[in-house]
């Protein structure tokens, strides 16, 4: 009742957005993303909720995230139904080309921050998160949108149409972040701001709590809190459709964190924390259908639940002859540090204020980014750290040089377990420069966006844990570039444990007790809910500025996944894989990927026998 009570108070004091459009009866719309939730991992003992959707509405049993694995490149496509080469969002970390005031002047920002994505998309435009979200469609056709969540991935639903949609995000009441800088959190119109008030019990505006714990508990209850006493009754309040995406923050926070098993492969992210993450998001999903029932909305709603990713167990070094793991090798920021080496070349921290480095002294990258070269404004290289991927790039007259140098390098690694090259390096010379790799266009990279393309993407090597019994998904382990340690979690490459999230929905469009066999993935969320909703993606948002970058149309999207929807068919799929022309050391790329018309889907990448997952033929 208390829901209610609110809705009816702010019917009469919320500023209502215009309703002059006659809609058709669309329903709703929500999408619940679970960070870092495995497929697999989901079972009705720890995730009763959604293990009930799985088996009452829609199992999506061959579900896909977007390559790179990671949170906001996956948040990009979540948003717009695009692969990376469009939104310009190709990882976590990446070279900005421009020196960042939210950073103090790096160029290799972190996007997981609301400044930070603001100033990305000020440069770029339409150059970078270009292509229209679902919230923004949505509250250009006239409907309500909203986002609450994680910091970052929230901020991305509705980038191009700041200020003219709810957002919520756990930066909220925090104007300085931990690290001393700006976070420009996201303002709440006065009369949500004041229902804050009167839900959680304040006499001040409220504010997100600081994790403290694992699970992120208190953080996530009160963002749970903010949209089912306040966020959702605004949103009924309206009597209009709308669009609503929730992002929990965990599993994918405490994975990262948990300490089950330090130093060890077992049980890694499987043990009992992680387990406990996942039924915190599943709490948060219960609450969520529980306000939409008591709100009277739950008939007219359908719910998509996703994960941006899934997950893996660290290793900090690759595992013998007989699947031992010898002691800790790779330290954070060691890709840099290599290509540091390999260059002859001094290396700079972008994220200590270009503070140079002696490696000798056992100084090594604060997060694992790199800046290459004799300073560091004339760089020759930089890495991206991203975990169980990275992003090189590399600058100047020499580019390609350098770039064949490091590569020359990458192949005889260990580590490596996956490469791809910018395409513009196997046209400008010799292709067989770059033998072993498969171009980044087939990682549906290279499209509309003016954001600096990478010229090498590094797959770190995954394998699966000895000793364990989960399954290959759930046993998965990766090399990864990040201060964790082994036995904590991680994400980044293209290993088929990374891939394959969790995806399943239900409400009145969607079919009941259905399991859908065909491909689907991310990018295809966001297509198939404006279809539901009666809105339009394809606005093409080129700017018309004179002397400004116009980005061509974007064209790299995903599907409407109508077989899963009431009334539809099923639809052809194809499973193709390709493979690179071997290195001369017998190293290659192999990609496995499914089809649906002109959609692809990978389902792993990499070099036979150092990449779970990837079959060749």
């Amino acid at each position: 009742m208390k829901r209610l009570a609110l809705a009816a108070l702010l019917a009469a004091s919320t500023a209502l957005p215009a309703a002059a459009q006659n809609h058709p009866a669309a329903h709703n719309v929500v999408i619940f993303v679970a960070d870092g939730l495995r497929y697999s991992s989901v079972t009705p003992d720890v995730a009763p909720t959604m293990s009930r959707i799985r088996r009452e509405g829609v199992d999506f049993a061959n579900s896909h995230a977007i390559y790179p694995t990671l949170t906001t490149a996956n948040a990009s496509a979540i948003a717009t139904g695009h692969y990376l080469g469009d939104t310009g969002d190709y990882a976590n970390v990446l070279y900005a080309g421009f020196p960042l005031a939210a950073l103090q002047g790096s160029n290799v920002p972190f996007l997981e921050q609301d400044a930070v994505l603001q100033e990305m998309k000020q440069h770029y435009r339409d150059g970078y998160m270009g292509p229209t979200s679902l919230l923004c469609a949505a509250r250009e056709a006239g409907f309500s949108a909203a986002v609450i969540g994680k910091t970052g991935p929230a901020g991305i639903q509705t980038l191009g149409c700041l200020g003219k949609t709810v957002a919520l995000d756990d930066a909220y009441g925090h104007p300085i972040g931990q690290d001393g800088l700006p976070t420009g959190a996201f303002p709440l119109e006065p009369a949500l701001a004041n229902a804050m008030q009167l839900a959680l019990g304040t006499d001040r505006v409220p504010f997100a709590p600081i994790p403290s714990e694992l699970p992120y508990r208190a953080q996530q209850a009160w963002l749970s809190t903010a949209t089912d006493e306040v966020i959702l009754p605004a949103l009924a309040a309206r009597r209009k459709p709308f669009a609503l995406v929730f992002w929990s923050r965990d599993p994918d926070a405490t994975q990262h964190a948990q300490q089950d098993s330090l130093g060890t492969l077992n049980p890694g992210i499987n043990g009992p924390t992680a387990k406990a993450a996942i039924a915190n998001a599943d709490a948060n999903l219960t609450s969520l259908l529980n306000a939409l029932k008591e709100l009277g909305l739950d008939k007219t709603t359908d719910v998509f639940v996703t994960a941006d990713h899934g997950f893996s167990t660290i290793a900090k070094s690759v595992p013998d002859a007989k699947g031992d793991l010898p002691p800790p090798a790779y330290p954070s920021g060691f890709l840099a540090l290599e290509v540091s080496n390999w260059l002859g070349a001094k290396l700079f921290d972008p994220d200590a204020g270009y503070q140079e480095l002696d490696p000798s002294a056992g100084e090594h990258p604060a997060r694992g980014s790199g800046i290459i070269g004799r300073t560091a404004d004339q760089p020759m290289a930089i890495v991206a750290a991203n975990g169980g991927s990275d992003l090189i790039y590399t600058l100047g007259a020499d580019a390609r040089a350098h770039a064949k140098t490091i590569y020359d390098h990458l192949v005889a690694e260990p580590y490596v377990g996956g490469l791809f090259v910018n395409d513009a390096l196997f046209k400008s010379g010799n292709a067989k420069d770059f033998a072993g790799a498969l171009p980044m266009s087939e990682l549906r990279m290279i499209g509309a966006s003016n954001v600096p393309q990478p010229a090498i993407v590094v797959a770190f090597r995954s394998f699966e844990a000895t000793g364990c019994k989960l399954g290959p998904e759930l046993c998965a382990v990766e090399i990864a570039d990040t201060s964790l340690q082994t036995g904590q979690g991680m994400h980044g490459n293209p290993s088929r444990a990374d891939t394959r999230n969790f995806m399943a929905a239900i409400g009145p469009d969607f079919k009941a007790h259905y399991v859908d066999k065909a491909p689907v993935g991310n990018t295809d969320i966001a297509p198939t809910l404006a279809h539901m909703l009666g809105v339009d993606l394809s606005k093409d948002t080129r700017l018309p500025q004179e002397n400004m970058f116009v980005p061509p149309p974007a064209r790299l999207k995903g599907r409407v996944i109508e077989e899963a929807l009431v009334g539809g068919k099923p639809v052809a799929a194809s499973q193709t894989v390709l493979s690179s022309a071997p290195a001369p050391n017998g190293f290659k790329t192999v990609l496995d990927e499914q089809r649906v018309g002109d959609t692809i889907y990978i389902d792993a990448a990499g070099m036979p026998g150092r990449m779970v997952g990837v079959k060749e033929k």
